[in-house]
C-alpha cells in the first residue's frame, strides 16, 4: 500500500485506488506458486514447511452495541489481514472487500472493480497454500463507521468507509502509529482461530520502538510492552489458539523503512555514528533472556488471568 498506493516506500508509485490491489494480487498468486513448487519438488525429501507472514493490527468497535461500528471493525480486519489470508485459507478475497470496492468502482464510473478477480482455477490453486501463518502484530485501533463520499479520488483508505481512533490513555512510547494495547493481540489471535480454521501460528514480529535516544538504555516501556503482549498471547493459547512460536521485534536497532535509523525497535542499542557500529544491551535484554530460558514468565505472579 505504501509502495504502490501512496508512494511513501519503494518503488514510490502513486497508483491510487488500484496499485496496492494489483500488487497484492500478484503477491498472493506468486506465494501460491512457490508453495506448490516446494510441495511437489522438495517436501517429500525435506519435510519442511512453507507459510506466509502477514502484519495486522486489531480493530475494536468504538461502540460494541452499534452494529455499524461492529461491521466497520470487521471491515478493518478484512481489509488488512483478510485481504491476504482469506484467499490463502478460504480461496478468495473477503466478500466485504469485493462488495465495497466493487460498489465504489461502479460509482466512480469504472466498468470493472478496482479489486482484481481470481479465476476458478486460481482460487483452487491458491487455497490451502500455507503450512503455517506468520503474524506480525504491534497495535490496535478503535474503529467507527464513517461514510466517505465516492467523489473522492479512488483510494484504499476510503474504500472501507471507516474511521480509526485511539484512546489517549494508551501508552505511545515510540512510533506515532504504535500504541501499546495488549488485549488486542489476544482478540486478533482468536479471530484467526475462528476465521481460518485454527491454523498453526508463528508470531514473527511483535515489539515497540522508541523515538528518542535513551543513553541510559532504560527501556522500561519495552519491558512493559513485551510483558503485556506475551501475557495476552498466553491467554490466547489457553483459549485454544495454535500458537507455536514467538519472535520479539527486533534483536537490533535497524533501518526502519522511510524512517531510516530514527525509530529504534532493538533490544540492543546500535551506535550508528560509530564506524564499527558497537552494540549495547538495553534493559529489555535481560528481561527477554529470562523469558526465553523459562519459555514463559519466570515468576508466575507476573501472569495475569
Amino acid at each position: 500500500e505504501k509502495g504502490y498506493e501512496t508512494g511513501e516506500h519503494a518503488p514510490g508509485l502513486k497508483l491510487g485506488g488500484c496499485g496496492a490491489y494489483r500488487a497484492a494480487h500478484h503477491i498472493i498468486k506468486t506465494h501460491a506458486k512457490v508453495w506448490h513448487s516446494y510441495n511437489t519438488t522438495w517436501r517429500s525429501e525435506q519435510q519442511g514447511m512453507v507459510g506466509i507472514s502477514l502484519t495486522s493490527g486489531w480493530g475494536e468497535p468504538v461502540d460494541p452495541h452499534s452494529q455499524a461500528d461492529v461491521d466497520a471493525a470487521e471491515r478493518y480486519i478484512q481489509f488488512h489481514l483478510g485481504w491476504f489470508a482469506n484467499p490463502i485459507y478460504r480461496g478468495d478475497y473477503p466478500e466485504v472487500m469485493k462488495s465495497y470496492i466493487g460498489r465504489k468502482s461502479a460509482q466512480q464510473g469504472l466498468e470493472t472493480s478496482r479489486l482484481p478477480t481470481f479465476s476458478a482455477q486460481e482460487k483452487s490453486y491458491i487455497k490451502g497454500t500455507s503450512d503455517f501463518l506468520g503474524i506480525g502484530h504491534f497495535t490496535t485501533r478503535y474503529v467507527a463507521q464513517k461514510s466517505l463520499p465516492f467523489l473522492r479520488a479512488p483510494s484504499y483508505h476510503t474504500d472501507h468507509d471507516l474511521a480509526e481512533l485511539v484512546d489517549p490513555k494508551w501508552p505511545a512510547p515510540g512510533s506515532g502509529w504504535l500504541y501499546s494495547v495488549p488485549w488486542g493481540f489476544r482478540r486478533l489471535l482468536n479471530f484467526i482461530k475462528t476465521q481460518y480454521g485454527n491454523p498453526l501460528i508463528y508470531v514473527t514480529e511483535n515489539g515497540v520502538s522508541e523515538k528518542v535516544q535513551c543513553t541510559q538504555l532504560c527501556d522500561e516501556w519495552r519491558i512493559d510492552y513485551l510483558k503485556g503482549y506475551i501475557n495476552e498471547m498466553l491467554k490466547a493459547l489457553n483459549d485454544g489458539v495454535n500458537v507455536k512460536g514467538y519472535t520479539a521485534w527486533s534483536l537490533l536497532d535497524k533501518f526502519e523503512w522511510n524512517r531510516g535509523f530514527s525509530e529504534r525497535f532493538g533490544l540492543y542499542y546500535i551506535d550508528f555514528k560509530n564506524k564499527n557500529k558497537p552494540r549495547y544491551p538495553k534493559a529489555s535484554v535481560d528481561y527477554y533472556k529470562n523469558i526465553i530460558s523459562a519459555n514463559g514468565f519466570p515468576d508466575p505472579r507476573e501472569v495475569m488471568s
